[in-house]
């Protein structure tokens, strides 16, 4: 019975989602909502913003969706999966109560100080007062700061000495630069070792892990330049080993699943394990309650099992039952973005070498669209900071890496930025292993 599918979203994420969503022999019909250009060739777009639960439940029940797919952060925050069930309709994700472990840093922090799940130490304030008294006490540097909310992944400050802490707490706490996300904060030890990502399904009862992956998140090369959403991944992950694996599973994952369960809001859906694999052994760094962006385009390219079934099992509730399986290949994803970025950049650029959407005659290629527009006449234009995620497959990690770079190379537009050295710290890491 082919179902006819919504997703949530707009970005490179959604798209990732779509196209493994596809190869299901169930997958009918496929929305996605607000979308992109680039989505477009894969799905029907709907113009309707991801944070306008109301519109959007609304056109779910017009069109008659059989699933949907929330597949970010804000809306989940806001209980559009509780909004849809209300209606009857089923969906992938986490309910309100238990997206807060992304959506309120303090909820996270505070259950995984209850429940012994390993992390950085840490202390919750309200008043900006007694975050310098505390940092003064501790007198370890670099101190880290976070708004408590939501902030685009940008609300976290890592500060060097005492007149920077106190410039962050200006900043976050009385100048609102992340606005309401910024009234609480918690101030955290500074973790050092690898980071992996590890996104898992689960149906609030067993825990399936996903590829690991790592992240790129500075703009420039040498992790030097501000902050990003992600300017590439790579997977798996080679920090990421099985005896690490074991331990995370024994002492994070199940820990994690089984807390939310004794608070009240047991978690269905995707929920994204950002770790550290400190001297002391793996932490959290953050809970993410969906899919990670970029991580997406490296880890679905590599599942081997039917998405649409998966996802409906952590729904349903029948997780344990569904095959759950990736390759033994790897594959990178770089980012093609927008000069200037994170901060001020131009749209409405040209984007030249794609055939409706993607790179013709390429084997083992996806271009992924997190920010691209059609104009009425027919040209894919950038609409975004990140425009474009080129990824490859391959048996190993260094054949997706050269493929991604030489299919990137044939994408062009004005002011295009994009790192060089993505994957190098685990070809590195790889190298020390053998």
């Amino acid at each position: 019975m082919a179902e006819k599918i919504l997703v949530v979203g707009g970005g490179g994420r959604e798209h990732a989602i779509i196209k493994a969503l596809k190869k299901s022999p169930d997958c009918g019909e496929i929305w996605c909502a607000p979308g992109n250009g680039g989505i477009s060739y894969d799905a029907k777009c709907k113009n309707i913003k991801s944070t306008d639960v109301d519109t959007m439940v609304g056109f779910a029940v017009e069109e008659k969706f059989d699933y949907v797919v929330v597949a970010q952060d804000d809306p989940l925050a806001l209980g559009m999966v509780d909004a849809l069930a209300a209606v009857g309709i089923p969906a992938f994700g986490p309910d309100k109560a238990a997206a807060r472990i992304e959506a309120s840093k303090v909820f996270s922090k505070d259950l995984m100080k209850k429940y012994g799940i390993p992390t950085a130490k840490y202390e919750a304030f309200d008043d900006p007062a007694k975050v310098m008294d505390y940092i003064r006490a501790e007198g370890k540097y670099p101190v880290v700061i976070k708004a408590d909310g939501l902030a685009l992944g940008k609300g976290v400050l890592i500060c060097e000495n005492e007149q920077q802490a106190a410039e962050g707490v200006k900043e976050i706490m009385l100048d609102k630069k992340f606005g309401a996300s910024g009234n609480h904060v918690v101030v955290e030890e500074f973790l050092t070792g690898p980071e992996v990502s590890v996104l898992s399904f689960t149906d609030g009862k067993v825990v399936k892990p996903m590829v690991s992956s790592m992240d790129h998140k500075r703009a420039n090369d040498h992790d030097t330049g501000l902050n990003t959403g992600g300017m590439g991944t790579i997977a798996p992950n080679p920090y990421y080993t099985p005896e690490v694996a074991a331990e995370c599973m024994e002492k994070i994952f199940l820990p994690t699943i089984k807390a939310m369960n004794a608070e009240g809001c047991p978690f269905k859906g995707c929920l994204y394990f950002g770790l550290m694999l400190t001297p002391d052994g793996p932490k959290v760094i953050e809970y993410n309650c969906r899919f990670g962006d970029p991580e997406t385009q490296v880890v679905l390219p590599l599942l081997e099992g039917d998405l649409l079934h998966i996802m409906q099992a952590c729904t349903n509730g029948t997780l344990e039952n569904e095959e759950v399986k990736f390759s033994d290949g790897a594959a990178a994803c770089v980012i093609l973005a927008s000069g200037g970025y994170p901060v001020a950049y131009e749209k409405g650029k040209p984007i030249t070498g794609l055939v409706d959407g993607q790179l013709p005659g390429e084997e083992n290629v996806t271009v992924y669209h997190s920010g691209t527009a059609i104009t009425e006449d027919g040209t894919l234009v950038t609409a975004g900071g990140r425009v474009l995620g080129v990824t490859a497959t391959g048996p190993r990690l260094t054949n997706a890496l050269s493929h991604a770079y030489e299919a990137a190379e044939k994408i062009s537009f004005e002011k295009l930025h994009k790192r060089s050295d993505i994957g190098l710290r685990a070809l590195k890491a790889l190298a020390e292993k053998e």
